[in-house]
């Protein structure tokens, strides 16, 4: 028996891993996997693998972030999250990420980010 629920279920293990790709960025080592998207078809809620050595430019979160470690351990403007930690990234921050053991990171951002240069 199927419930109305089944519609809005992403099976993310069953999900392949996809290259990261953003005009003008480095994504090299970053692969994604999208879990719910805008209207726009932009994710909002998506998780992310690093691989060892990876990393993300210095950036902006106009309307801030949510992430949760599940695997590994990242560094975020030079504070380390491992596996069950949280970051609440409030509208207007700014931070760089990057992993040297490799990590999958759960996100949910609202709103697309700025890459500062």
């Amino acid at each position: 028996m199927s419930s109305t629920m089944e519609k809005f279920i992403v099976r993310s293990n069953n999900a392949t891993w996809i290259p990261l790709q953003e005009s003008g960025v480095d994504t090299t080592g970053m692969f994604v996997k999208a879990l719910k998207r805008d209207e726009a078809g932009r994710p909002e809620s998506f998780l992310i693998k690093f691989e060892p050595g990876a990393s993300y430019p210095y950036h902006n979160h106009p309307a801030g972030e949510e992430l949760l470690v599940l695997e590994g351990s990242v560094q975020i403007n030079g504070a380390l999250l491992n596996a069950g930690d949280y970051l609440y990234t409030p509208p207007g921050a700014k931070h760089g990420v990057s992993s040297e053991q490799g990590c999958v990171i759960f996100f949910i951002v609202p709103e697309e980010v700025e890459i500062i240069k």
